[in-house]
């Protein structure tokens, strides 16, 4: 891969935009190495987390539109959605992290803007250095987030302030990001503070987290009825699988437990 480095260990992979000359702006190619990566890490399973972040200065300055606009017809290629996903290129680079069954936790310093910001918005946690710099910088160019942003804005944050943010582009640093609720938690090194979260989500069953992430996802646009319904099935299907048995028995013995890899959904 060009613009995206992967490492896993101890089944926590290791994501990172690597255009570090360019402030990890996002050139065309790095919105196809995003999805390839993400579907690849969807078919371990033994994979347990995923740690997103980025190489030099900055986590992501946003889309490298200089280099997009020398490639016209690729770019407009990349706007037609595929029917079986609902997405097209752009959006998937974003939503193919939100189709993951781990926790991914995006950890973030220097600039979130743009499309850097809607990619942080796939993670399901979004660690950050107080000083970070964010903003839905789309409205500077007369546009709007269509990474999936606009989506996950509208989850997080009241109505009213997606709006504005959106409308305005404002920067702002990561402890107000944290304070609107885009922001998980404040760690002035914010990798670290991510893989040691992962690290301790070892412990727990990936059959577990994998329904949890399921679910709360789902209940975002479920009825209570659906939602309820769907609980009882993740909760029968987990009481039969061997992972839960596991943790059972490690829980009772004051081990660590030894999972096997997460079952299928």
């Amino acid at each position: 891969m060009r613009y995206l480095s992967l490492t896993t260990a101890n089944g926590i992979a290791d994501v990172r935009l690597n255009r570090p000359d360019k402030l990890n702006a996002l050139a065309l190619d790095t919105f196809a190495e995003l999805v390839t990566t993400a579907r690849a890490l969807k078919k371990d399973r033994t994979l347990r987390a995923v740690v997103i972040s980025g190489e030099g200065d900055s986590f992501c300055s946003g889309l490298d539109i200089a280099a997009a606009m020398r490639t016209p017809g690729r770019a407009a290629r990349a706007f037609v959605p595929l029917p079986w996903r609902g997405t097209n290129r752009f959006q998937e680079a974003c939503w193919a992290w939100r189709r993951l069954p781990v926790p991914v936790i995006a950890a973030v310093h220097g600039h979130c803007y743009g499309g850097g910001l809607q990619i942080a918005l796939a993670a399901d946690f979004r660690f950050a250095t107080p000083d970070s710099r964010w903003s839905v910088l789309e409205g500077k160019w007369g546009i709007i987030p269509d990474m999936s942003g606009i989506r996950s804005l509208t989850e997080l944050l009241g109505a009213d302030v997606a709006k504005k943010l959106t409308m305005t582009a404002e920067q702002f640093d990561g402890a107000e990001a944290q304070r609107l609720g885009l922001v998980t938690e404040l760690h002035e090194d914010p990798r670290k503070a991510a893989t040691a979260f992962a690290e301790s989500l070892l412990t727990k069953s990936p059959d577990a987290l994998a329904a949890a992430k399921r679910l709360i996802d789902g209940a975002l646009t479920s009825s209570a009825r659906r939602t309820f319904a769907r609980e009882r099935r993740e909760q029968l299907r987990l009481l039969a699988l061997p992972n839960t048995r596991i943790l059972r028995k490690a829980v009772m013995a004051r081990a660590t437990p030894a999972f096997g890899k997460r079952s299928r959904p």
